[in-house]
């Protein structure tokens, strides 16, 4: 059983649903990173989504657009990542996942790309621009060193590319909740629970929701169809707007204790662990 399964079969026994923030390496700068991957720590969250900055990002909304331009512009590296994420290994972090393009795996190589995450203490791999009929090679590759790679299904995907998602799935499901990038939103679609519904039909894996979901109180929308949220945007921009390291860990950190209460009042959709 991975890390990942391990976070969801604990959540899931305890018949509540898991919470996974996201952040952006090197924004802006890797010791902010670090003192905010530290304070989501704290704060027992269950899994945490670990952002490598893209110059041509796929479906991200102006806030972590913003946050990979700063990172970039101030010189963040794979490398510099996979060296900053050694040095939580002995930290007691929850399992994080590297949201990265394949075009960055591709250009560091791929087998050393997974290597070397693993090395680092990646739990798993999330590729958005890796489509499941292409992911074989790169799954099974990650699988080797112990990696989940995680799909994405959104609201746009066909229903026959749905089943080889779910085929190529190892970990959960990541559920995007909207079509379009990713972003605050106010509310969620009124469709989305029975959307979720209906893959809850087709898989056994859990499904965690991400893409607009920004503040405690839209938890209660997804009890009892999703097992776990994903907040992106909200967190990146709490760091983003704090003066400091320190104050950018502290504001993640107050932000990450009110959804980690939020999701520990919430029902999963699995009725038993994973």
């Amino acid at each position: 059983m991975s890390r990942i399964n391990d976070a969801f079969h604990t959540a899931l026994s305890a018949n509540r649903m898991t919470f996974m923030p996201f952040a952006t390496a090197g924004d802006p700068d890797l010791t902010t990173t670090r003192e905010v991957l530290l304070a989501l720590r704290d704060a027992e969250v269950d899994m945490i989504e670990l952002g490598f900055p893209y110059s041509d990002p796929i479906a991200d909304g102006p806030v972590i657009q913003a946050s990979y331009t700063r990172a970039l512009e101030n010189g963040v590296t794979v490398n510099g990542i996979f060296e900053m994420m050694d040095t939580l290994r002995d930290q007691s972090m929850p399992p994080i996942l590297a949201m990265v393009s394949y075009a960055i795996i591709f250009r560091y190589g791929v087998n050393a790309f997974a290597k070397r995450a693993a090395e680092a203490g990646f739990s798993g791999l999330i590729i958005p621009d890796l489509p499941a009929e292409e992911a074989r090679e790169m799954d099974e590759l990650a699988a080797s060193y112990d990696l989940d790679t995680v799909q994405l299904v959104a609201p746009t995907t066909a229903p026959e590319r749905v089943a080889e998602i779910l085929a190529a799935s190892r970990g959960f499901v990541y559920r995007i909740s909207v079509a379009g990038t990713t972003g605050v939103r106010n509310e969620l679609p009124a469709e989305l629970s029975v959307q979720l519904q209906q893959l809850r039909k087709q898989t056994t894996l859990p499904l965690a929701v991400g893409f607009g979901i920004a503040s405690p109180d839209q938890v209660p929308s997804l009890q009892g169809v999703a097992d776990g949220v994903i907040v992106g945007s909200a967190v990146v921009r709490k760091a983003a707007e704090a003066a400091n390291a320190k104050d950018a860990a502290v504001a993640v950190k107050a932000f990450a204790e009110d959804m980690v209460r939020a999701v520990q009042s919430a029902s999963p959709s699995l009725a038993t662990g994973v």
